[in-house]
């Protein structure tokens, strides 16, 4: 691990978004020999995937926003970067809930999935890329960013197979569903790199970059994966939410 933290902090955001990336087309992949990922499973990825992407967004972004100073209070920068991430994510759901995008007759509500999905993916690899800018080298700094990737590639596996598994029942051979569900993870990678660039070279982004990037992440997680988790089992949604929260926090606070 010596060796990642010491590398430059856009070839960490490179292979940290390739990783995630990795996980989707793995779970896209399973479109080739399952028909489902057990419910249960698909549940406590999901729900601990929440959990750790909702405490990286206080403890990796927030909070370390409150600390870089500016032209605005550093209160009202984080405020107002939250609200501008969450709004992003928020006014992209209506537009595409408004829109009727064609995905090879796949159907509309499959394609709104899709799209939904990609949409989605953008803000996650941005918060990754940011939080490798804002770790600055620092080794502690460096592995919670990178913990902040494993657990939105925790989430992007099984992500991955629920893309796949309706194209693949909408009538698309396998190959083609693969293609496009591993498609909607790629754009994390741009996405990554983007956002470790610019926080890294634009003078007085940083903090704007984190708290766009935790509102961005929260309502992500408010409106996919908490639902999605607590559609299936109530008990263990909680239970996978409370604990990935606790074993984020708990790393954050000890290596922080």
């Amino acid at each position: 691990m010596q060796w990642f933290t010491q590398l430059d902090t856009v070839w960490q955001a490179l292979l940290a978004s390739l990783f995630m990336y990795a996980m989707t087309a793995l779970g896209a992949s399973l479109v080739f020999f399952s028909k489902k990922l057990s419910p249960r499973a698909v549940t406590v990825l999901t729900s601990m995937a929440a959990g750790i992407m909702i405490a990286a967004s206080f403890f990796s972004l927030l909070l370390p926003a409150t600390e870089y100073e500016g032209v605005l209070p550093s209160y009202a920068t984080v405020t107002i970067g939250f609200l501008l991430g969450g709004a992003f994510v928020i006014v992209g759901d209506i537009i595409l809930s408004r829109v009727k995008p064609k995905c090879g007759g796949v159907g509309e509500g499959t394609a709104l999935l899709y799209f939904a999905v990609t949409l989605h993916n953008i803000p996650e690899g941005m918060a990754v890329g940011v939080a490798f800018a804002a770790a600055a080298g620092v080794q502690e700094a460096v592995l919670s960013a990178l913990f902040l990737a494993i657990g939105i590639a925790v989430q992007n596996f099984p992500e991955g197979l629920c893309v796949a598994m309706p194209l693949r029942a909408k009538g698309m051979p396998p190959w083609k569903s693969f293609l496009f569900s591993q498609g909607s993870g790629a754009v994390e990678i741009p996405a990554c790199i983007l956002g470790a660039v610019a926080a890294m070279f634009v003078a007085g982004l940083m903090p704007w970059a984190l708290s766009f990037s935790a509102g961005a992440m929260i309502a992500v997680v408010c409106s996919e994966l908490i639902p999605e988790s607590f559609s299936g089992n109530k008990t263990l949604a909680s239970v996978g939410i409370v604990a990935g929260f606790c074993l984020m926090m708990l790393l954050d606070i000890a290596l922080g």
